[in-house]
């Protein structure tokens, strides 16, 4: 695998090659995070720093200051190379970026690199071009667009929601946990640039759904009227409680009814986003309204919860490329 993308930036090699200095730590204003996963070393960029982004795993070698970055690929990656990024001055006021990848390929990477690796690396290579003109001069006179391989792809490069313990820091469902006859809590990654407003989580996953979720509750309505349940519309989902905290929170959502009670609850903590259900049911009705909801429940949070990641990571994709988003800003906690 040979491949090199360069860009030429109207702007001095000292300013772009201080953002390189800045790579795959908290101040890292290159990287597209959230929609790729982000590039994270173990220290400062320097030679030893060991690190990577997802399964592709790689430590510095070379290190020039606002020059050169230079990574070899640890074993694990499946690729026998490395890669290079270069800030080369074409003046006092131009300079010459470039990203520079030259490995061969071992068991199934040689099937994985052309089909998944190579188009995905190409999106991001040329996002962190449009980051590097964007920082340096202010705008992106070309934005990059994905290919349409890349756009096919993208949706799969995140974890994907998984099952988790509720957490503890769920204080506002904590009231709500026992004796509760559904409870399950789904768990996806917070990457640098998403949202910590956890309302701004909750409204991505519970307003705007995958459109298979929205004709299984139209279909839900229509068959609970069949045993006196009521139909359920927005409102079931409103905000009842919130609680803010240092680099996120909380917020309480459900409704009450005859058959039975519940609350979903949204948490934005360190780095996972949270959506955790508990339900408490009054009668047999409900008893008997839960047994297929037991079912669907799972597939129903973990698709809504990805949706919400990508629908947010597209949006502040979107917001950088039109200038209105900020990007550089460290979060901790």
């Amino acid at each position: 695998m040979r491949n090199v993308h360069e860009r030429v930036i109207d702007a001095p090699a000292d300013v772009v090659g201080a953002l390189l200095d800045d790579l795959g730590g908290p101040e890292d204003r290159l990287w597209p995070s959230p929609e790729f996963w982000p590039m994270v070393l173990d220290r400062r960029l320097q030679v030893g720093a060991d690190g990577g982004h997802s399964t592709i795993r790689y430590r510095c070698d070379v290190h020039e200051p606002r020059r050169r970055a230079g990574f070899v690929f640890l074993p694990e990656t499946g690729l026998d190379g490395r890669m290079d990024f270069t800030v080369e001055p074409l003046g006092p006021s131009r300079c010459r970026i470039r990203l520079a990848v030259d490995a061969e390929p071992r068991g199934l990477m040689r099937l994985v690199l052309p089909a998944v690796v190579e188009p995905l690396h190409d999106a991001v290579t040329e996002d962190i071009f449009d980051n590097a003109e964007r920082e340096a001069t202010g705008a992106v006179a070309r934005p990059a667009r994905w290919s349409p391989v890349a756009r096919a792809l993208w949706p799969v490069t995140g974890d994907g929601a998984t099952a988790a313990p509720i957490p503890e820091e769920a204080a506002l469902l904590r009231p709500w946990v026992e004796g509760a006859d559904l409870l399950d809590a789904w768990q996806v990654e917070w990457r640098p640039g998403l949202p910590t407003d956890p309302q701004v989580w909750a409204d991505a996953a519970f307003r705007s759904p995958p459109g298979w979720v929205t004709a299984l509750l139209l279909l839900r309505n229509q068959l609970v009227r069949l045993v006196g349940i009521p139909q359920s519309d927005a409102s079931a989902f409103r905000t009842h409680e919130r609680r803010d905290g240092v680099a996120g929170g909380e917020v309480l959502l459900g409704d009450d009814d005859e058959h039975l009670d519940f609350r979903a609850s949204v948490l934005v903590s360190g780095d996972r986003v949270t959506l955790s259900t508990a339900a408490h049911t009054h009668n047999l009705r409900g008893r008997l309204y839960l047994v297929p909801v037991r079912v669907a429940h799972p597939v129903i949070v973990r698709a809504m919860l990805n949706r919400a990641a990508r629908q947010l990571a597209l949006a502040a994709r979107r917001s950088r490329r039109t200038g209105r988003g900020r990007r550089g800003v460290a979060r901790t906690g």
